[in-house]
């Protein structure tokens, strides 16, 4: 089938179970093709054809509502309503998302990059259809990962106990990013043995029905078998107790099999979950057998090998430097753990992992749960190192601060990811921590200006007693700077400078101090002394050093490539205005009042006016306001 003439959902109505196989095939070569130029979540998408194809051909979209949950696994739904021949711009600047987004279609109902949402908005979904007595059916998609979120098991306990009409799909892969792990976990492995509970359950009422009354005694005997019967055949019916009908194990690649259990599913009354067991990067056997989570979402690939396509002699990976520092230092301290949610393997801890196993926990999809574990760690004389993205931090923030910052506990966390990530886009893009914990007493933040920095920041971090550390660093691979041997101690709230000026200084940190340079050596050109310096440590800050600039009445300009609002920008001009430098010339560069979406960082840049020549033409004007002012 000519994938590219698809406009909606709607053809499926008529295609046999043979024709939806043959486009099934058409879509997995689909994706497998254009997925090795762009990259993408090709392991997710891959494991949900023959699902997301049944799930349009019973229901009818959008006035029924399919949710995905995280949203990494919609790029068949996108194919079958019409977005297809957008794929060639697939998570690229102004092309398509590789979430859900409502702007693109009247199909995507739900926009979410961060997992176990689904449920809860499926809830409100439902409430509102019917408040306004509107007849549809509700359908969120949520996988055995996602389904270990705390937000997951809050809105099944919700939905159970008010009984609306939804339909759950789990989508049981036994991955999320890396292996699943968790109790939760375990009793979807049992259930994946149980077979067809439900059928076994209505014949044997049938078969009830059919003996002649003997008294209510026999009656009675009868509810009790079937009521017992979840836990003959089911160990640990954990969905029915919710208040769930459960529905399954059903082979998710099978359109009969699938067909059938959707039929029944919206028969159902009251909430019904249907557990759906589907291999992940199925039809493409690099991705198919995966065991670690390496396919789960990927760069442009050679298809014939699977081989990724990387540049060569790049430096490292700030995730593998700060994890494998860690690693080294664990060594030499045996109170060192590491603790990730759901993130062994982007967080490269795996080596930490192998070398140290009773000292790494990856608790699962549970950053909340991960940042306390690290707080109660750390009452104990403990050294928790926290390694998790700037994104999924946010999910943690009162953890953040009540169980850690409060308690004033030496728990480290390394923030990866920091900064704009690219292709991701929105939901995933690392701006917003400096200004959820510049405020927060107790915490120091800092970031380092390359990766002989960072893991002397790192060794900082570990040596610091005095209370909760965090470490920025961002996507992608150091710049190549020659690494010292032997690590020391970085004095806390002290910053560098890292060239002399003296007609105004530029205070930056992190990914932005290249583009600081630059801007600074051309404007020397131009007669401009510009002075530069590494503010290394966003809070506390180089108050000595601060005092020194509003003194000699240097016009300042800071840079950060997080947002504005509450940043460190905010924090010099807070400090100047505590200190009565009320005359003090302080201008900000960072992301703008909004939302970034996907594309990659350079164009990200360019697009809010961050760039080498943002900076010269900004340093220029307030160079030249210092001296009509003089």
């Amino acid at each position: 089938m000519d994938l590219l003439k698809i406009e909606d959902p709607s053809f499926l109505k008529g295609l046999s179970n043979k024709e939806l196989v043959e486009l099934s095939q058409d879509i997995r070569k689909f994706l497998i093709e254009r997925l090795s130029n762009t990259g993408g979540h090709i392991g997710p998408n891959l494991g949900v054809v023959e699902l997301t194809i049944a799930l349009h051909k019973c229901f009818d979209s959008p006035k029924d509502k399919i949710i995905w949950d995280v949203g990494h696994q919609s790029y068949v739904h996108k194919i079958l309503t019409g977005r297809a021949s957008q794929f060639d711009t697939l998570r690229q600047y102004k092309g398509l998302c590789g979430f859900p987004k409502m702007a693109e279609s009247e199909h995507d109902v739900w926009e979410t990059g961060h997992s176990s949402t689904s449920l809860s908005a499926a809830m409100g979904m439902a409430i509102a259809r019917d408040l306004k007595k509107e007849n549809s059916y509700v359908i969120p998609v949520i996988g055995d990962g996602a389904l270990t979120g705390g937000m997951a098991l809050e809105a099944l306990n919700h939905i159970g106990h008010e009984k609306k009409n939804m339909i759950v799909i789990l989508n049981d892969n036994e991955m999320s990013i890396a292996p699943n792990v968790g109790a939760l976990h375990n009793v979807l492995g049992r259930l994946r043995t149980a077979g067809k509970y439900h059928w076994v359950k209505d014949e044997l009422e049938l078969f009830l029905k059919k003996i002649p009354a003997v008294g209510g005694k026999l009656a009675s005997t009868a509810e009790r078998l079937k009521d017992s019967l979840k836990y003959l055949f089911v160990t640990g019916m954990f969905f029915e107790e919710m208040g769930f009908t459960y529905l399954g194990p059903v082979d998710g690649h099978d359109f009969e099999s699938l067909f059938e259990n959707l039929s029944y599913a919206k028969k159902s009354e009251g909430p019904v979950l249907l557990h759906v067991i589907t291999k992940k990067g199925k039809g493409y056997n690099p991705a198919e057998n995966d065991t670690t989570g390496t396919w789960h979402g990927t760069g442009p690939y050679k298809i014939e090998t699977g081989a990724f396509v990387k540049p060569v002699n790049v430096p490292p990976a700030w995730s593998k430097l700060v994890s494998e520092t860690v690693r080294r230092l664990a060594r030499e301290d045996e109170r060192i753990v590491a603790i990730t949610p759901a993130m062994p393997v982007g967080s490269k801890l795996e080596g930490f992992a192998n070398e140290f196993p009773d000292r790494m926990y990856d608790v699962g999809i549970a950053e909340q749960h991960a940042a306390t574990v690290a707080a109660g760690l750390a009452t104990q004389n403990m050294k928790p190192f926290l390694a998790i993205y700037s994104t999924f931090l946010q999910r943690a923030y009162d953890q953040v601060v009540h169980d850690i910052c409060r308690q004033n506990l030496n728990v480290f966390i390394g923030i990866d990811r920091a900064g704009l990530v690219g292709a991701d886009g929105e939901t995933h893009q690392g701006v917003f921590d400096i200004a959820f914990l510049r405020h927060v007493p107790n915490l120091v933040l800092m970031m380092p200006k390359d990766e002989n920095e960072g893991q002397h920041m790192v060794y900082t971090a570990i040596k610091y007693d005095d209370g909760p550390i965090a470490m920025r660093f961002p996507r992608g691979n150091g710049i190549g700077v020659p690494m010292d041997e032997k690590l020391n101690t970085i004095p806390i709230g002290t910053w560098e400078v890292l060239k002399k000026g003296s007609d105004a200084a530029i205070l930056t940190f992190g990914t932005t101090i290249p583009m600081a340079m630059k801007a600074a050596a051309i404007l020397e050109k131009k007669g401009i002394s510009i002075k530069v310096i590494n503010a290394r440590f966003i809070k506390p800050l180089d108050e000595k050093m601060l005092l020194e600039l509003f003194k000699e009445n240097l016009p300042i300009f800071t840079i950060e490539e997080a947002v504005l609002q509450g940043g460190f920008g905010s924090a010099v001009i807070e400090f100047a205005h505590e200190k009565g430098y009320h005359q003090a010339q302080i201008e900000r560069m960072g992301i703008p009042d909004h939302f970034i979406e996907h594309g990659s960082v350079d164009k990200l840049l360019e697009e809010i006016g961050m760039t080498t020549g943002d900076v010269v033409d900004r340093m220029s004007n307030l160079v030249g306001k210092k001296q009509k002012r003089a």
